[in-house]
């Protein structure tokens, strides 16, 4: 793949970044997408500047958009973030931090930036197995989307080539995508993954986002390099 562009959505989280080291690692040039979109836990775009620096990204760009005029989620408004909960709760139905339609916004910028750049392909680190009932994290979302995205381009139909939605940790568990780390070598202490981080930038340890990258890690018998205010549960 060397030579050959490709844009990631980078968050600045555990997942987003190992997909950005995994495209880097396959050789493409890199166009990392940031959106500061009204969530809470705003400390994550910090985060994504250093990630990004820290990974040699030819471009980084962060894109301003105020999902909080539209709310429906703990993420952007003032509802509370769900804490402590099990695994068994977090399968269940979907969480309030379910942001609306946000993967197919993302992806839609990315889809845009991707055919200006001349690019034919788009990272998103999503997984279906630790996520949190969300619909826009399953493999039949991706797929559609990618459908959707080759009859929707000007270089798609002019047959210039095929768009392609990768999602490397699909399948992986978060131990899994942390051992996929120890291959890379990521430095995760930049990330930040918490949905309710305090002011100082310190993880809540309660959040579901909390407990299954904490577990993640923990699986592998390693302690998480990120700071948290409390991490004493820690999901089985």
């Amino acid at each position: 793949m060397s030579g050959q562009k490709a844009v990631v959505l980078l968050s600045g989280g555990l997942d987003s970044t190992t997909v950005l080291a995994i495209a880097k690692a396959q050789g493409f040039e890199l166009y990392a997408l940031t959106f500061r979109y009204g969530q809470r836990h705003e400390i994550e775009v910090q985060a994504s500047r250093e990630i990004a620096r820290q990974h040699g990204v030819a471009q980084h760009i962060v894109v301003d958009i105020d999902l909080r005029l539209f709310g429906g989620s703990a993420l952007t408004s003032d509802a509370a973030v769900p804490k402590g909960r099990s695994v068994e709760e977090m399968g269940t139905g979907i969480p309030i931090t379910y942001v609306p339609a946000r993967n197919t916004i993302f992806l839609s910028f990315a889809l845009a930036w991707a055919e200006v750049l001349n690019a034919f392909d788009i990272f998103i680190g999503v997984n279906a197995l630790d996520y949190s009932g969300y619909p826009d994290c399953r493999p039949q979302y991706l797929e559609a989307y990618e459908q959707l995205a080759n009859l929707a381009t000007k270089a798609t139909v002019e047959g210039h080539g095929r768009l392609r939605v990768h999602a490397p940790l699909i399948d992986l568990s978060k131990a899994e995508i942390v051992q996929r780390w120890l291959a890379l070598g990521v430095d995760y202490s930049l990330t930040s993954s918490c949905y309710d981080p305090s002011r100082t930038g310190e993880a809540c340890g309660a959040c579901d986002s909390c407990l299954l990258r904490m577990k993640g890690f923990r699986t592998n018998g390693m302690d998480d390099p990120i700071r948290y205010k409390n991490s004493d549960r820690v999901l089985a």
